[in-house]
């Protein structure tokens, strides 16, 4: 895939989409361009100027933004009024602000690659086009086979990741494997614990897993990241409950034919790692 550089963006702005949050969003490339949003991944990731990279400056217009409670985005680490149905929202309003009448082409990669789906199924006749990288959909199967807990899925191909997680989830939570609670909700008890020693543990923790588990080898850009305790907490906090919740999206729903019957006639392409271990082919 070509990578392209970009000048810094020719514009910055922020959007209110409730009284709760603020959005913070940038553009970059041709002012006039075909326009295209990048959909970060997560959630609780954000975005940085290299995302436009993969945009021809000469041709299209690029617009990134930090989803609810991410990045630059404020307030930070808030999960109040922020599920699925909620940053959808906050995709349109986005648009409306910046005067796009059609995405010439919507981007996203992992979580965003599901945000991409379901915000066409909601707007077909705002996206012209569809590249996703890395899908992912939520199911049941997927969510599984992400567990650090299971011995199979990632787990059997991050064996000692999975172990160093299991390991502190036990001295975190004893007894949490004996209880009817799931994982997930084990570490989002943590992360919402009033002790905040205590959230920066889970959220390196779960944050450790998640990264280790994205590369054949350590990414020390990615591990880097884990010192940054405010961009971690925001990080794991936002994910586990996404993850906890399946999205707040039914079971295999992105793929019922009612859904896609909305999309069939948007090309799209997708990219898919043979060896992602985060978004199963």
């Amino acid at each position: 895939m070509c990578s392209y550089t970009h000048a810094a963006p020719y514009s910055t702005g922020t959007l209110p989409v409730s009284t709760l949050y603020t959005l913070h969003y940038e553009q970059y490339g041709k002012q006039d361009g075909k326009p295209v949003l990048f959909l970060h991944g997560g959630p609780g990731a954000s975005t940085s100027a290299s995302d436009a990279a993969y945009f021809n400056p000469a041709v299209y217009r690029v617009v990134l933004h930090d989803q609810r409670g991410a990045g630059k985005s404020t307030p930070r680490c808030e999960l109040r009024e922020n599920t699925t149905r909620h940053l959808l929202s906050d995709i349109e309003a986005l648009r409306v602000h910046l005067g796009v009448a059609k995405w010439q082409l919507v981007f996203g990669g992992s979580w965003g690659s599901t945000l991409a789906l379901l915000y066409a199924q909601a707007h077909p006749d705002r996206v012209a086009s569809l590249v996703l990288r890395g899908v992912f959909l939520v199911r049941g199967s997927e969510l599984a086979w992400g567990s650090p807990v299971r011995s199979s899925g990632a787990a059997q191909l991050f064996p000692e990741a999975a172990e160093e997680f299991r390991e502190y989830l036990g001295r975190a939570a004893p007894g949490y494997e004996e209880s009817d609670r799931s994982w997930e909700d084990t570490v989002y008890a943590l992360l919402t614990s009033d002790d905040r020693s205590v959230r920066a543990s889970a959220a390196r923790a779960l944050n450790t897993w998640d990264f280790k588990r994205s590369a054949l080898l350590p990414n020390a850009k990615s591990l880097a990241l884990l010192d940054n305790e405010e961009w971690s907490l925001q990080h794991a906090t936002i994910l586990i409950q996404y993850l906890r919740n399946a999205a707040w999206i039914r079971e295999g729903q992105i793929l019922e034919k009612e859904q896609m019957d909305k999309i069939r006639g948007i090309p799209c392409v997708i990219v898919q790692g043979r060896y992602d271990a985060v978004c199963p082919p």
